[in-house]
């Protein structure tokens, strides 16, 4: 029979295996808005970075990119698509987004790729997990980002390269809107709008939640929609 220190140790142990990263922050927040906190992350094989979308209001994605180019998708990489939050969320019902982390011995970098009001990851929004000791660090990371060109919308898919999520994030709030990629399109259901409507720059959607992604699709979330998700799963829709 286990004993009760088994136990609690167990529960511990459980809770450690998960790490949570704010995603965007509130205007008076040290940092400013554009931000992920915390920004360097140490997960081992098997852990879960839960993404939690906290800048009220706001649009973020978490997107997988790489050393040399940190405001680009990395081809292959995951990506949460944008995730609008509104003004009226509260702390109680914001979206969730765990990763899984399957390669512990490489730095998995990431980035948010909203244009509006003005590109995040070009304002500081980036992060690492699992950064090396070297000089492709985290500073470094974020001042290649400070001097980006531009910043690449292409929507990736739930499967990257270090790290996996089973699902799309979750939305517990009819609060909260999801943006999909173009290939979302072919198998959106029915009666989901596309792309129209005031866009932020490059037709990415606002922070403010005034605009959608250029060819996007977007979709309101509330708990009718839990049965569009798993066709969303099963029918491979979110990868691009």
């Amino acid at each position: 029979m286990r004993s009760a220190s088994f136990v609690v140790l167990a529960a511990a142990a459980a809770v450690s295996a998960q790490t949570v990263v704010n995603v965007g922050a509130e205007q008076a927040s040290p940092g400013g808005i554009f931000q992920f906190n915390p920004n360097t992350i140490t997960a081992t094989n098997n852990s879960v970075v839960t993404f939690v979308f906290s800048g009220i209001p706001g649009n973020h994605s978490v997107t997988q990119s790489s050393f040399a180019t940190p405001c680009e998708p990395l081809a292959g990489g995951f990506d949460s698509g944008w995730i609008e939050i509104l003004k009226n969320t509260t702390d109680g019902t914001l979206p969730t987004w765990n990763l899984t982390i399957t390669n512990d011995q490489t730095p998995i970098w990431f980035y948010c790729k909203q244009l509006a009001p003005m590109p995040h990851c070009i304002s500081g929004m980036v992060g690492v997990i699992n950064v090396k000791p070297g000089a492709n660090n985290f500073t470094a990371f974020q001042s290649k980002a400070a001097a980006a060109s531009g910043v690449g919308e292409a929507q990736g898919g739930l499967v990257g390269i270090g790290a996996s999520a089973s699902a799309p994030p979750s939305i517990p709030t009819a609060d909260v809107t999801t943006f999909l990629g173009v290939s979302a399109s072919a198998t959106a259901p029915g009666g989901a709008s596309g792309a129209s409507g005031a866009s932020g720059a490059s037709g990415a959607p606002s922070s403010t939640g005034s605009g959608k992604p250029s060819g996007a699709v977007s979709i309101g979330f509330n708990l009718n929609m839990l049965v569009v998700l798993g066709g969303l799963l099963a029918g491979g829709a979110f990868v691009l």
